[in-house]
């Protein structure tokens, strides 16, 4: 997701205004030396940005640089193929996001596997997205869009980012979820599939919040409800969609993964400072602006959401039979 570069340039410097102190690192000590963050996406997407706040909250916490590396291509698969094959030190670490597992499920044939080559360090962020509509539908609740797309089967056009996006799952697993048949429209990226939505080429959309929510606010888009378990602050008012689908939830997240036999003490210390610095306030405030929420977790917690998450979109790509562009 790229996000217009006036929110970037906002976001980016808030992170350098942060409160900077160091402590200390012996030389005896992890760490010794920069540590480096590798993106699998480009500059500007709320990815990066998480990378760069948490990158700098954890150096002020660890006393040394964290160096973030955008390796924005094939599928983000590259950045996670570099920490594979870095050595297990904890010097080079993952960013990671949920399109990794899902690239993993769509791909089958990578020359790793990303749930036992990387290992868990903790999350950092849930975005979830919001279920919009177009205003010229005659749809106004989860409840009426579900009527409206069994009346009509096939009539409405669903847009998203592309295929495999968090969007487009997301709005698989509704159809899945309810029986009902909306046609994908797949875009490259989300700005374009916005911009037909809000043109009136397509209907539905399920699109990550700080993408949308001006657009909802300003009643160009009609939002039904928020895609995770429980609501958003955003939009307190706003129902989620498991209160008419029961068991829904979809959201994208972020976390941090080192190579497998990274020393236990190494990721026990990664994590204990992650978290602390996911209590932050402002670190909160942040990832509030972002449209989401510090998801702090050990690394256990970590590796059972990203197991969670590889099961239940492998069997939404199953269903809706999705093949890798």
């Amino acid at each position: 997701m790229k996000l217009p570069r006036r929110r970037f340039l906002k976001l980016a410097t808030g992170a350098v205004a942060l409160p900077a102190f160091v402590r200390g690192a012996g030389a005896d000590t992890y760490p010794a030396r920069p540590i480096h963050l590798l993106v699998g996406f480009p500059p500007g997407g709320t990815a990066d940005i998480i990378a760069r706040l948490t990158g700098r909250f954890l150096s002020e916490r660890l006393g040394q640089p964290f160096v973030i590396e955008n390796r924005g291509s094939a599928g983000q698969q590259i950045a996670a193929d570099s920490v594979v094959r870095a050595p297990p030190d904890g010097y080079t670490l993952l960013l990671i996001a949920n399109p990794n597992v899902i690239n993993a499920m769509l791909n089958p044939n990578l020359s790793f596997s990303f749930s036992r080559d990387i290992a868990p360090v903790g999350g950092i962020a849930l975005n979830p997205a919001i279920l919009e509509v177009n205003p010229s539908v005659p749809i106004h609740s989860v409840a009426e869009l579900i009527a409206y797309a069994k009346a009509h089967p096939g009539e409405l056009n669903m847009a998203s980012g592309g295929i495999g996006s968090t969007p487009h799952l997301a709005g698989e697993l509704f159809k899945m979820m309810t029986g009902i048949n909306m046609l994908h429209v797949p875009y490259r990226g989300d700005a374009p599939a916005i911009t037909d939505l809000l043109a009136g080429q397509d209907q539905v959309m399920f699109d990550l919040i700080i993408l949308s929510l001006e657009h909802i606010r300003s009643g160009q888009l009609r939002a039904l409800a928020v895609t995770s378990a429980k609501r958003t602050p955003a939009l307190l008012d706003l129902p989620t969609v498991a209160e008419f689908v029961p068991g829904y939830e979809a959201f994208a997240w972020q976390g941090i993964g080192a190579p497998k036999d990274t020393p236990p003490d190494v990721i026990a210390r990664l994590n204990t400072e992650l978290n602390a610095a996911l209590a932050d306030a402002q670190m909160k405030t942040r990832i509030a602006d972002l449209g989401g929420e510090p998801m702090p977790m050990s690394p256990a917690e970590f590796g059972k959401l990203i197991d969670n998450e590889t099961e239940k979109w492998g069997k939404v790509i199953k269903f809706a039979g999705i093949k890798p562009n």
